[in-house]
């Protein structure tokens, strides 16, 4: 099977790189095409590029809308450790086992799973004429052949440039070329402008649902360190949790962020324990028992207030947190507790409140929130004992506590 890999930061996704997608297949060269969103991206650190479960997944739903057929989605990058350059990721998606097991998944017979393959990278003249300085491009074109678009009014001379390419090199480039519609947009224009007029209507419609991009500014407050961190974590949380509570969590990272600018705490504190408060959530009940215990004893029984202390936990052994505010946070961000910090509150509120939840109307809440942190807590906690009451289930000894210290009865 001839496979045509299409990889890059997608952020967002936009009308021409689905021209890309429609080009390449049309062009005969290639059977199918694999899209790729990068993970990490060596030109492009920290809060320069936005989380990559968000781009990963809005790319899902626009190729699941598109494309019945012969375009799939890959997540082999959040596979990758370290930085992944293009040519460690044809190394891993070449590899006879990965990729036989990945078109099984797709649907395909063991058969045309099982095949030899040919691999083609698919991209624009510009990507071409600066081939011969990529990392390790000697060893990338002996792997795969490359799928080059040309633009109307592009005047590469694409035979020339492989030719010179291959000189330098020592090795010969493949190229093969497709005509693709002229769409004249950038991502990075879309994320300035804020203007979504060129993006499919799949994407726009999870950039709503989640905000991203909205919510995504506030990381110009957060401190470098932090946003690398949230990058890792994002990636680290993937493997852990399914697509609706990831997005959930890291959703509750960026408002509780945004909020702790408007009151006056610890951007990066409050970016990261909401961003993994919920990072124990999937995990088997027993686990989740014994974090708990080791972060508080018998504090905690109740199977669904397990994951919060021992989110605590597995996000300490996994990164290495010693910050007892942030630890605080996760553990208490469900129950809540008496004299709750300012960043306790706020992840409290966050998780409650953020872009995706729509269990009841939250607008008075969210528009309390910047403003009257207390108050719009006090609605919250409102609207969870009356959900208690009517399950029937008790309060926690915590959520009294917390009650009272608001001055709630």
């Amino acid at each position: 099977m001839r496979i045509g890999l299409y990889g890059g930061a997608f952020d967002p996704i936009h009308n021409g790189h689905v021209a890309m997608i429609k080009g390449a297949l049309g062009s005969g060269a290639v059977d199918i095409v694999i899209v790729i969103p990068s993970a990490r991206n060596p030109f492009k650190p920290g809060k320069a590029l936005t989380c990559a479960p968000y781009r990963y997944y809005m790319v899902k739903d626009v190729v699941e809308d598109l494309f019945s057929e012969k375009v799939f989605v890959s997540d082999i990058e959040f596979k990758i450790e370290g930085v992944s350059y293009t040519d460690t990721v044809v190394d891993r998606i070449s590899d006879p086992e990965y990729i036989s097991a990945f078109l099984d998944e797709q649907g395909f017979s063991s058969v045309e799973a099982e095949e030899d393959h040919e691999f083609y990278w698919i991209a624009g003249s510009d990507c071409l004429e600066t081939l011969w300085s990529w990392h390790n491009a000697s060893d990338l074109v002996s792997k795969t052949g490359f799928l080059i678009a040309l633009r109307p009014g592009d005047d590469c001379d694409i035979p020339g440039v492989a030719a010179e390419t291959s000189a330098k090199l020592g090795v010969p480039v493949n190229t093969t070329v497709f005509d693709i519609d002229g769409v004249e947009v950038a991502s990075s224009d879309i994320r300035r402008s804020g203007i979504f007029d060129e993006i499919p209507g799949a994407a726009k419609a999870f950039i709503a649902e989640h905000n991203v991009y909205e919510a995504g500014k506030i990381l110009e407050y957060a401190s470098d360190e932090a946003c690398s961190r949230l990058a890792e974590v994002s990636i680290w949380m993937y493997g852990c949790l399914g697509r609706k509570r990831l997005l959930h969590t890291l959703n509750t990272g960026l408002l509780s962020a945004y909020l702790a600018k408007c009151h006056g705490a610890d951007i990066d504190k409050a970016l990261i324990a909401g961003a993994v408060h919920d990072c124990a959530k999937e995990l088997p009940i027993e686990e989740q028992r014994a974090m708990a215990y080791k972060r508080c004893k018998d504090l905690f029984v109740d199977e669904k207030l397990l994951h919060s202390p021992a989110g605590a936990v597995f996000y300490n052994e996994a990164f290495g947190e010693e910050d007892q505010e942030i630890l605080d946070a996760i553990t208490y961000h469900t129950t809540g507790r008496g004299d709750m910090t300012l960043i306790d509150k706020i992840v409290f509120l966050a998780d409650k409140i953020e872009p995706s939840r729509n269990y009841t109307d939250l607008s008075p809440i969210r528009k309390t929130a910047p403003e009257d942190l207390d108050g719009a807590v006090r609605l919250t906690l409102e609207s969870v004992v009356d959900k208690f009451l009517r399950k029937k289930r008790p309060i926690h000894p915590l959520t009294e506590d917390f009650m009272k210290s608001l001055g709630m009865k």
